[in-house]
């Protein structure tokens, strides 16, 4: 089955989407970050989609060229590296994301919302660099 250009497409406006909310997010103080509950219940679920869009273009794009899916969450960063579409560098960055994920999606344990704050920042930075080699990707696709 080909890649299916459109999906990772949709995904990826959604996170552009999303992230125009991050940026608002960010401008907030950590101050009055970690005293205001509306926005910190905003930030969890936006990382959240965030990060399992991401992680869903991942599956699909490893699956599609590999033939087999990644092992988990983390891995699905990893091999995007060893297949060309991220650098290990970013694939290193953004494989750690994976276990904000299933805390914020599963609640294992208590979220620390000092270190949501902090993914805020993490996410503006990586996920446009996510979405560029994407693109790139798909570019490169017969």
């Amino acid at each position: 089955m080909p890649l299916d250009k459109v999906l990772v497409r949709r995904k990826c406006a959604l996170i552009l989407d999303d992230l125009k909310d991050v940026e608002r997010l960010s401008r907030v103080t950590r101050a009055a970050f970690l005293v205001g509950r509306d926005n910190q219940l905003i930030a969890e679920r936006l990382l959240e989609r965030i990060i399992s869009r991401m992680i869903d273009i991942n599956y699909h794009i490893v699956t599609q060229r590999d033939g087999v899916p990644p092992r988990d969450f983390y891995q699905s960063f990893t091999k995007l590296a060893e297949l060309g579409v991220l650098s290990p560098p970013l694939a290193n960055a953004l494989a750690p994301a994976a276990g904000l994920r299933n805390r914020l999606a599963h609640e294992y344990v208590e979220i620390d919302q000092a270190k949501i704050y902090e993914a805020l920042g993490d996410v503006l930075s990586q996920a446009p660099r996510f979405l560029e080699a994407v693109e790139a990707a798909l570019g490169s696709e017969a």
